[in-house]
């Protein structure tokens, strides 16, 4: 077995080898709900969706909200639907985990 870190290594997912990343044709960005649209809803929701090794997403949360429930259902909504390429950890396919933020503007 390899030794552990030392304590004052950065400990993290990205540690273990490379994030998942979306697959840039199969990860459309979120539709911009028609209510929110006409209440002017704005913000940004912070999703992080957990991948497995097959580049399905496994589990999606929001971990910061943007003030409107149809905003953060419509990024959380859109992120399921995405494929992506799975982690990586020494050139094998690993489930990780990705956190993918989302600007709702209105234009």
């Amino acid at each position: 077995a390899a030794p552990a870190p030392p304590p004052t290594e950065p400990r993290g997912p990205a540690a273990a080898g490379d994030p998942p990343q979306p697959i840039a044709d199969q990860s459309p960005p979120p539709s911009y709900p028609p209510a929110a649209l006409r209440r002017g809803d704005a913000g940004t929701v912070v999703v992080r969706v957990d991948v497995d090794a097959t580049g399905y997403p496994s589990n999606v949360t929001i971990i910061e909200r943007s003030g409107s429930r149809d905003l953060d259902r419509a990024a959380a909504d859109a992120v399921r639907r995405w494929r992506f390429q799975p982690a990586q950890s020494n050139g094998q396919p690993v489930p990780g985990s990705i956190e993918v933020p989302f600007d709702f503007k209105p234009q």
